[in-house]
């Protein structure tokens, strides 16, 4: 089940960014919603959810963005699982290990997603999309000092009120 909803969030979190995202720019930053929630997703509830998120969200966004099929998805693939494993790291301080994930998947990401694009469209990459790297990590950033603190200390106190008391 949760498997299942990682799913229709991915395709959710997908419609959003090319519907709303495109209004929340800040220059060359732009948002990535599918990403930052997918590394929240997968630093709180599990790789394999993250995985699940990462393939589902990656084609969707291919799909409605007209990029090369599977390229979005391989890329998100990597980045969440870098982000899981930075994550997990991390772990010691929870609150902010999404946070610390997301940054580091975001860059992950950005990268590798300008490269296979290049290589799968046979099109240069652009010096503008090279620099916008870096403030579009610190946006997605933003967004995930925003959900993941929050998102992490609602299923740590679901966690806790589901222990037996004794």
């Amino acid at each position: 089940m949760q498997l299942t909803i990682a799913a229709a969030l991915a395709v959710v979190a997908a419609l959003f960014e090319f519907t709303v995202v495109p209004y929340l720019k800040i220059g060359d930053a732009a948002l990535q919603p599918v990403l930052v929630l997918g590394v929240i997703w997968a630093v709180i509830a599990g790789f394999e959810g993250g995985l699940v998120w990462a393939f589902v969200g990656g084609l969707a966004l291919d799909i409605l963005g007209q990029r090369p099929l599977g390229a979005s998805a391989f890329s998100l693939l990597i980045a969440i699982a870098v982000g899981t494993f930075v994550g997990t790291a991390f772990s010691r301080i929870r609150i902010l290990s999404p946070v610390v994930a997301t940054f580091v998947a975001s860059l992950v990401y950005s990268m590798i997603l300008l490269n296979v694009t290049a290589l799968l469209t046979s099109v240069r990459v652009p010096d503008a999309a090279t620099a916008a790297v870096i403030p579009t990590a610190a946006y997605d950033v933003v967004l995930a000092l925003v959900v993941g603190p929050l998102a992490m200390a609602i299923v740590m106190r679901r966690r806790d009120a589901e222990r037996a008391d004794w």
